[in-house]
């Protein structure tokens, strides 16, 4: 009877806008989960009759699941040096085990953290995957757990100076002759820098440059005689020197290394090699403007550097735009890790969702195509920063009432047919 159908067809309403509630009610409890992404219900009309039998009511609705809104969350910043955010297409990837699942999983909750053993992990101790560094700017072509030493980071022994400076061309011959016990009377300009041997020790090395003629100068290292083995303590050694030539433009023209630098220090490896790098002269191929230059202006060095440094200890770590993750030591340096991976699907609304903000790759999703950031259409990383959930709580309070009102009127035609079969069961007194 048509009747007793309208009370089916309430039903199918009340058990389906119920349903509703619980997606709107799991979406609003979320609303401050970190990368949580809200979903929606999805309803589809039940067919009370065959394809082919012709016109006929309904037998009412049903949700026939959910869908993933993968909309962008807000950023915020937390000054974290472990949080990222992702702005775009995208997942981390982290690994570990959830449910008796073992394997990959994917999240857009960057709560990253270093933990005892070093390793780059999330709230629940899955390792983050990423592109471990090789040491030479370059990172691996397969991923792995990003780790962080946590062992004092070895002593760097100085392999090369770099001047940037000007030597004034309107600088006399010193009346003197070189002198490396008076080098301050007996040169017009110099510069000293902090260098170190194999064992990390600091040095002080001092570079005098003195005028020979037109546009030519010889240049004297000089380091303590205290500091090197066989030198004489508070006598200055000369451990390297050699000629710069210019061109009548102020241009680099030549380098001649006389003495090339083989200092042994005391303890230290023996016969350290140090390069003078005085910037890519015009027999070398350059314009010899991109380091010592002699124009007619006070001499001055305008940069200097040289690529050695002490032991250090980790003091903390930091994630670049990139995605890049560096240690932070002690002695200033900041060497990188590796790159965190970044995950894309060809359909994100077909992961799985497997709880503590994680997700699984499924059929309907497809393989993870990992990569870095910014790559291939994958986001970028927002370092620092966190992505918000992306529900809309006004939006949801919207829906809430929309299906609280459906389902009010679901029970309304329960009632109505009720009281019809009412009426009915009257016609017999």
């Amino acid at each position: 009877m048509s009747i007793l159908r309208t009370m089916y067809t309430g039903v199918s309403g009340i058990t389906a806008e119920g349903e509703a509630l619980g997606v709107v009610g799991d979406n609003i409890a979320n609303s401050n989960t970190i990368g949580f992404k809200s979903q929606r219900a999805l309803f589809e009309d039940v067919l009370g009759r065959s394809i082919t039998g012709g016109f006929g009511p309904g037998a009412g609705v049903q949700m026939s699941g959910t869908q993933q809104i993968f909309n962008q969350g807000a950023l915020s910043n937390t000054g974290v040096s472990t949080d990222v955010a992702l702005s775009g297409n995208g997942f981390f990837v982290v690994k570990g085990s959830d449910q008796g699942i073992t394997g990959n999983f994917y999240t857009r909750d960057g709560q990253f953290k270093i933990d005892n053993s070093g390793f780059l992990v999330n709230a629940r101790g899955m390792q983050a995957q990423g592109y471990a560094s090789l040491g030479n700017g370059q990172f691996a072509s397969a991923v792995s757990s990003l780790k962080v030493p946590t062992s004092a980071l070895a002593p760097n022994a100085s392999t090369k100076m770099n001047f940037v400076a000007n030597i004034d061309s309107g600088a006399t011959v010193p009346v003197l002759p070189w002198d490396a016990q008076n080098p301050t009377a007996t040169s017009n300009f110099s510069s000293s820098m902090t260098t170190y041997d194999s064992l990390g020790q600091s040095h002080n090395v001092d570079v005098y440059f003195r005028k020979t003629g037109a546009n030519t100068w010889d240049y004297h290292v000089l380091a303590a005689g205290s500091e090197v083995n066989g030198g004489v303590p508070g006598q200055n050694s000369e451990i390297g020197n050699g000629t710069l030539a210019f061109t009548n433009t102020g241009a680099l023209n030549t380098v001649t290394t006389t003495t090339p630098i083989a200092v042994s220090f005391n303890n230290a490896k023996p016969n350290q090699a140090v390069a003078l790098n005085f910037g890519t002269s015009i027999a070398s191929g350059g314009t010899g403007t991109d380091g010592m230059t002699q124009y007619a202006a006070t001499s001055n060095i305008s940069s200097q550097s040289q690529d050695g440094y002490s032991s250090g200890d980790l003091s903390g770590v930091s994630v670049d735009g990139n995605g890049v993750l560096s240690g932070i030591y002690t002695n200033g340096q900041k060497i990188a890790v590796g790159a965190l991976g970044v995950a894309k699907f060809q359909a994100n609304e077909g992961l799985g969702r497997a709880g503590q903000n994680l997700w699984i790759a499924t059929t309907e999703s497809g393989d993870a195509a990992l990569g870095t950031a910014g790559a291939g259409g994958r986001g970028t990383v927002s370092a620092g920063s966190l992505e918000l959930s992306n529900v809309d709580l006004a939006d949801q309070f919207v829906q809430l009432i929309a299906h609280q009102r459906a389902f009010q009127a679901n029970s309304k035609t329960i009632t109505t047919a009720d009281e019809m079969l009412q009426e009915l069961v009257n016609l017999k007194r």
